[in-house]
């Protein structure tokens, strides 16, 4: 079974993000960036199926493909996902932030070229937060889609996810091929080792450009302003109790 997992470089999640003076994006110079979270989850779970790690049986994905659609620096984050146990890269490269029907579009059409059995991804970045990349590939290739997976298992030529819904949680069951989206509670990545470093160096990374798939990428939204939230006001200190409530009639709450 082939796995592709697309990949996502981003801010790094411990850095606070910064928005340009002129409000028109987030600033993005000299900022750490690292793989998204959610993708980095998809690339262990993915590992684990040709491992045979938990409660996966060994030899379950076969080869793993990683894609990732960005800028040129866009490699070290696949490079990251080679170190970790993917087979080989391919980079989209694309210095435009596409928006995510135009991301989808470019992966259905890797999928076309790869033909992969599954497609695990994070369900959403914590740059953009949009959320539906993974839904708008289903969608185009008409695949069956499990989103927010807590647990995956792989059998009988099905996708069986158990996923978090409101009230408590949902098990379904997606026929092959299919995509998967993965939630934060179905692993706990790995570190790369040193010795799987050096090796990923020396895995293949295809790097082609956004032309060679013939897709249309062009924008459909327009981001008219980004603002930092409202800083929030300073604490009150109270004495007793009975302050307390006389500080919260005087604001209304009460």
């Amino acid at each position: 079974m082939k796995v592709l997992v697309p990949v996502k470089r981003v801010i790094d999640y411990n850095v606070k993000a910064r928005v340009k003076a002129d409000q028109t994006g987030v600033d993005l110079a000299n900022v750490k960036m690292s793989m998204n979270p959610f993708d980095e989850i998809a690339v262990e779970e993915a590992v684990r199926l040709k491992e045979g790690k938990e409660h996966h049986a060994a030899g379950t994905a076969t080869e793993i493909v990683v894609v990732s659609v960005g800028v040129t620096q866009a490699q070290e984050t696949l490079r990251t996902a080679l170190a970790m146990g993917a087979d080989r890269g391919v980079l989209i490269q694309s210095d435009a932030d596409l928006e995510p029907l135009a991301v989808a579009k470019l992966l259905k059409a890797v999928v076309d070229e790869e033909k992969p059995d599954l497609v695990l991804m994070g369900k959403q970045s914590i740059d953009g937060d949009n959320n539906a990349v993974g839904q708008m590939l289903a969608a185009l290739l008409d695949w069956p889609q499990a989103t927010f997976a807590g647990k995956l298992v792989i059998g009988d030529g099905k996708a069986t996810v158990k996923r978090e819904v409101d009230g408590g949680l949902q098990t379904v069951a997606a026929t092959l091929p299919a995509v998967v989206t993965v939630d934060l509670r179905l692993n706990t990545p790995r570190y790369a080792s040193l010795p799987n470093i050096m090796k990923a160096k020396k895995k293949e990374i295809a790097v082609k450009a956004v032309a060679d798939y013939g897709v249309d990428v062009a924008d459909r939204l327009k981001v008219l302003k980004v603002t930092e939230p409202p800083k929030r006001s300073a604490g009150v200190k109270v004495a007793d109790a009975a302050e307390l409530v006389s500080k919260l009639k005087d604001a209304g709450v009460l």
